[in-house]
């Protein structure tokens, strides 16, 4: 199973508006659309996932949008729930109706949970320690060096 691309596409939306705010530059979906090289249509879901989850405002008469928060005060991890559609415990999955008159087919569920769990677990924690500001100094370090 694969994380969907809507998380990094949030980051790479969260990151633009981070930055903006430095520049004093108001962006658009189209704008943002096509620093991530997608429809517009997509970044407005996304944006209206990450308004849901209180991480942005959306001045749609303005063309606007703007961080609630400073880039300091959102880890990852909040990103993370706010567009992907995954319960707690819930990040793997094994595969529907295994053979339950064989041995593996019956037990990989119970066998594979705690693993999994924890894995899900360690993946939230190193998400939870890395902010937007994290992200937006790493892009800014990057831009310098290509410079």
């Amino acid at each position: 199973m694969q994380i969907s691309s809507r998380f990094s596409v949030a980051i790479h939306v969260l990151s633009l508006l981070a930055l903006q705010q430095e520049d004093d530059v108001l962006l658009t979906s189209e704008r943002m659309a096509g620093s991530v090289n997608t429809n517009p249509v997509v970044i407005r879901r996304i944006l209206g996932q990450l308004k849901k989850a209180g991480l942005v405002e959306v001045r749609p008469a303005s063309g606007g949008t703007f961080l609630t928060r400073t880039p300091a005060d959102i880890s990852l991890l909040e990103v993370y729930r706010a567009v992907e559609v995954v319960e707690e415990g819930q990040l793997f999955s094994v595969h529907d109706k295994p053979n339950p008159k064989c041995p593996v087919g019956r037990n990989i569920q119970s066998a594979l949970d705690d693993t999994l769990q924890q894995a899900q677990q360690a993946m939230e924690q190193v998400l939870a320690g890395v902010t937007l500001h994290h992200v937006t100094t790493d892009i800014q370090q990057k831009a310098i060096t290509m410079c």
